[in-house]
C-alpha cells in the first residue's frame, strides 16, 4: 500500500498538516529590477524581469499560530486559510475508478487527502468524476452541488471558483442564458464567491474585437453580481501580447501596428471594475514576459517593454483575487521560456512576486501544475499537491 491508499483516507482531515542567466540573455536585457509603480506598466521603460532567483522557503511548514499558521503574523506570506489548489492538478485523481485502486479517487477522497495537506481552498474545473465515485458521473446540478458542498464542508474546505460555463455566444441565447444562471445558483450552493473561465476574452488581436468582449463580460458580470457571485477571467500568455490598434491597415482593413498597450491591459480599462475580475496564472504571465517584449510601433520603429505581472497586479490589485500559482524552469528552447514543474521548484520568485502584490488577506493563489497526471505514476498528481502545499506554505517576505 502507498501513503495514499490508507484506508482511513476519508476520515476528518488533521487540522494540525499542515539558470535564469541564460533567459535573461535570452530577452537581452540587464539585471534592473522592474519598477514597481503603474508608470511602468504603462510606459515603454525598460527593466529586468522579477526571475532571479529560487524562492526562498522558511524552514518551519507554518504549523503553528505562533508561526503565523492562520495568516495574521510574522513573515507568512500566503496565509493557512488563503491557501487553495486548482482541482485540475489532481483531475486524474478526480476521475479515476475508485473500484479499480484504492488510491483517492473522485471529489470526496480528493477532498480528504488535500485537506490532510494543509489545503484550505479549492478552485473546481468543472463538476465531472467517475461514474462509479459516490454521487456519480455528473455533479453540475442541484443536487450535486449540495452534495459536494457537504464534502467540502466535512473537510474544513471552501471552495472559491469555478473554470466553468460562460455563455460563447453574443448575444446571449436563450438556452446560453438559462445555462448561465443555472451555473449561478451552483455556485451559491458551494458557496463559491467568484465563478470564470479557463480561456482568455477573445483570442483576437484587435481592439475591435476586444471592445465586443468587454460589453460581453461587463454585461454577464453585471447578471453574476445579482446573484451575489464575482465574475472572473483567467489567462494565458497570449492575452499580454500586444494590441494592434494601429499603423497601415491590412487587406482586410485591420490595424497592423501597436500603441504599445497590452491586450488585457486594455480589457482592464474597458471593463467595469464593479462587475469583472481576472485570475492572473502567474507561470503563462512570466512565459508572456519572455515571448512578448518588443513591438513595432504606429510609427515603425521597433520598441522594447517588458511585462512585469506583479506591477499590472499591483495597479489593479482588487481586480485580481485569485491567482494560479505555478512554477517553472527556464527553458530557452520551447518558445515559451519555462517548463512547469511542482510549485517551489522552479525559479519563478514567488516571495517577491507576493511581497510586491500585498494584500496577501485578500488574494486566494491556487495552487496548479498542469503536468502533474502522470500515465504511468497514478500516485503522482497528489504527490505534488503535496509538495505544492508545503512550498506555498513556506513563503515568507525576504528580510533585507
Amino acid at each position: 500500500m502507498t501513503p495514499h491508499s490508507d484506508p482511513s483516507r476519508i476520515a476528518a482531515p488533521d487540522t494540525t498538516a499542515g539558470p535564469d542567466e541564460a533567459l535573461r540573455r535570452g530577452l537581452g536585457i540587464g539585471r534592473r529590477r522592474f519598477l514597481s509603480t503603474c508608470t511602468a506598466v504603462a510606459g515603454a521603460a525598460i527593466a529586468a524581469p522579477v526571475l532571479g532567483a529560487s524562492p526562498a522557503f522558511a524552514q518551519d511548514q507554518d504549523r503553528s499560530p505562533g508561526h503565523g499558521g492562520h495568516g495574521h503574523g510574522g513573515d507568512v506570506l500566503v496565509p493557512a486559510d488563503r491557501r487553495g489548489i486548482i482541482l485540475y492538478t489532481v483531475r486524474d485523481a478526480i476521475g479515476r475508478d475508485p473500484l479499480s485502486t484504492d488510491l483517492p479517487s473522485g471529489f470526496r477522497e480528493v477532498f480528504g487527502q488535500l485537506a490532510r495537506y494543509g489545503y484550505r481552498q479549492v478552485e473546481f474545473a468543472g463538476y465531472g468524476q467517475h461514474a462509479n465515485a459516490p454521487g456519480g458521473a455528473a455533479l453540475d446540478s442541484v443536487e450535486g452541488a449540495r452534495l459536494l458542498r457537504r464534502w467540502l464542508d466535512d473537510y474544513g474546505l471552501r471552495a472559491q471558483g469555478n473554470h466553468g460555463f460562460i455563455p460563447p455566444s453574443w448575444p446571449l441565447t436563450t438556452a446560453d442564458l438559462d445555462t448561465f444562471k443555472k451555473h449561478l445558483e451552483i455556485a451559491n450552493i458551494l458557496g463559491l464567491d467568484h465563478m470564470g473561465t479557463g480561456g482568455d476574452p477573445t483570442n483576437s488581436s484587435y481592439r475591435a474585437d476586444w471592445d465586443v468582449a468587454a460589453d460581453k463580460w461587463n454585461a454577464l458580470g453585471r447578471i453574476a453580481r445579482r446573484e451575489g457571485v464575482k465574475l472572473y477571467t483567467h489567462n494565458h500568455d497570449a492575452a499580454y501580447g500586444f494590441l494592434l490598434d494601429g499603423g497601415p491597415l491590412d487587406d482586410l482593413g485591420r490595424p497592423t501596428r501597436s500603441s504599445g498597450i497590452r491586450k488585457l491591459e486594455y480589457f482592464l480599462k474597458v471593463t467595469d471594475p464593479k462587475y469583472v475580475w481576472l485570475e492572473m496564472d502567474i507561470f503563462w504571465a512570466h512565459v508572456a514576459q519572455y515571448k512578448f517584449h518588443t513591438y513595432t510601433a504606429h510609427d515603425g520603429s521597433v520598441r522594447e517593454k517588458v511585462f512585469d505581472p506583479a506591477a499590472l497586479v499591483a495597479c489593479n490589485n482588487k481586480r485580481y483575487p485569485l491567482f494560479h500559482a505555478k512554477d517553472g524552469t527556464v527553458n530557452t528552447t520551447n518558445g515559451q521560456g519555462y517548463d512547469m514543474v511542482p510549485f517551489g521548484t522552479g525559479v519563478i520568485d514567488y516571495a517577491t512576486f507576493f511581497s510586491r502584490v500585498g494584500d496577501r488577506n485578500y488574494h486566494n493563489p491556487m495552487v496548479e501544475q498542469d503536468n502533474a497526471p502522470s500515465s504511468t505514476d497514478p500516485a503522482q498528481s497528489l504527490r505534488h499537491a503535496r509538495t505544492g502545499y508545503d512550498n506555498l506554505a513556506a513563503l515568507r517576505k525576504r528580510r533585507r
